[in-house]
């Protein structure tokens, strides 16, 4: 009888809320709907496209499109099938079995995932007390342990905090490793290396289209890197790893410059929103929980009884996210927020009572 094996027996499917919830802040998605001018182009652009063809293997258009928007050279760019794809082929182009690479914990748990897979040796390192990063100590670990690959997030996802560029770019030069840096929520923050990418041999940096673009659905992301790197990449992914349609709308939303403007406005102002609501409870209820500054699209607490708020707001049909030890909370609508804050005002009200 056939038997896994080791690795495999031990694999456990990522676990995003499941059910149907009225109001969702768990997954970080953007809470506005792609701009209808892009839906109307989209739907124009399905009658034309060949079915029976398979894609382009390049997304050539996508990728021009996303090196207008940031002002890169589009020879730097790879299109994947999402941010996710991109650190799979990564970690399996990259890294050897038995080589070392490393986290900044806590972190987005699919890092050490794509590590366990290529059965490399994780090195975990802490996070100061605060959740910034300690960048001396990241640089003298990495050079010990001889790490092979460092991969982190900055703005961090489950933290919400932003290390300066100029201390992130320190840290690439400072160490042999490849580093893997994951702008997932850059465009919620000012601290980007993006048109920088160049200037450093050893590094690959990701974007997202599912966050301020509103994509999440169509599953797109982009490595940048110097072009020897981009290169690997490419001959490494999947020959048709991005689908025609995901490549078609994501090239229209990414020319919607001033929709791009209008959208991202609004996120931050419904983040702002929700980060006020949230320290107004901070004052009227001290000491229940502590608010992280934010440079992305969520709110981060500290809550020592994160477990029994999270059951609570899920018995209100809310669902937040509690990973990496702490509760993330994505901003939505100005009702969802509304909803949540209330929701969460109820708890704390109660708990105390």
């Amino acid at each position: 009888m056939y038997e896994l094996n080791q690795k495999a027996g031990a694999l456990k499917p990522y676990d995003p809320i499941a059910g149907q919830y009225e109001v969702r802040l768990d997954a970080n998605e953007s809470f506005l709907p792609l701009p209808e001018e892009v839906v109307l182009d989209a739907q124009t652009a399905l009658a034309e496209l060949p079915f029976n063809r398979y894609p382009d293997p390049t997304a050539g258009e996508a990728c021009a499109a996303f090196a207008a928007h940031y002002g890169v050279p589009v020879e730097q760019v790879v299109a994947g099938n999402g941010s996710d794809e991109l650190i799979t082929v990564i970690f399996s182009t990259f890294l050897e079995k038995g080589d070392a690479f490393a986290t900044i914990e806590p972190d987005f748990s699919m890092y050490a995932f794509n590590g366990f897979l290529q059965e490399a040796r994780h090195v975990a390192i802490p996070k100061n007390e605060d959740y910034t990063l300690d960048i001396d100590k990241t640089i003298q670990v990495c050079r010990e342990e001889n790490v092979k690959l460092l991969i982190f997030s900055n703005p961090c996802n489950p933290t919400s905090l932003v290390c300066p560029r100029e201390e992130v770019a320190r840290l690439i030069r400072s160490v042999d490793a490849l580093v893997i840096l994951d702008e997932a929520y850059m465009d919620f923050s000012d601290q980007s290396l993006l048109v920088q990418a160049e200037e450093f041999d050893n590094l690959i940096l990701l974007r997202t289209c599912s966050k301020a673009f509103g994509m999440a659905a169509i599953r797109l992301g982009f490595a940048v890197a110097r072009p020897e790197l981009a290169e690997v990449l490419r001959a490494a992914k999947s020959p048709y790893n991005v689908n025609a349609l995901s490549q078609k709308i994501g090239a229209l939303a990414l020319g919607q410059e001033l929709a791009i403007k209008a959208a991202l406005k609004d996120i931050l102002a419904s983040r702002d929103e929700l980060y006020a609501g949230l320290e107004k409870l901070g004052q009227a209820y001290p000491g229940r929980f502590t608010l992280l500054p934010s440079a992305t699209n969520f709110c981060t607490m500290l809550m020592p009884d994160k477990q029994e708020f999270f059951e609570y707001l899920k018995s209100k049909s809310i669902v937040i996210r509690l990973t990496g030890g702490v509760v993330r909370i994505t901003c939505g609508t100005w009702e969802e927020n509304a909803r949540f804050l209330s929701a969460a005002e109820d708890y704390l009200k109660g708990a105390d009572a």
